[in-house]
């Protein structure tokens, strides 16, 4: 379950980098880096 959460942050952020530079930051893109974070956090906490 731990490194599922890695890899659901890693794909989130690397649509969140992909978002903002091909489509101009839309307020979606931020949210992508929210879950990837709390994922994130999520998983360091439970580790």
């Amino acid at each position: 379950m731990r490194s599922l959460l890695y890899v659901i942050a890693v794909v989130l952020i690397i649509g969140w980098i992909l978002g903002f530079f091909v489509f101009a930051a839309s307020s979606l893109i931020h949210i992508l880096l929210v879950f990837a974070l709390i994922s994130i956090i999520i998983s360091l906490l439970r580790g």
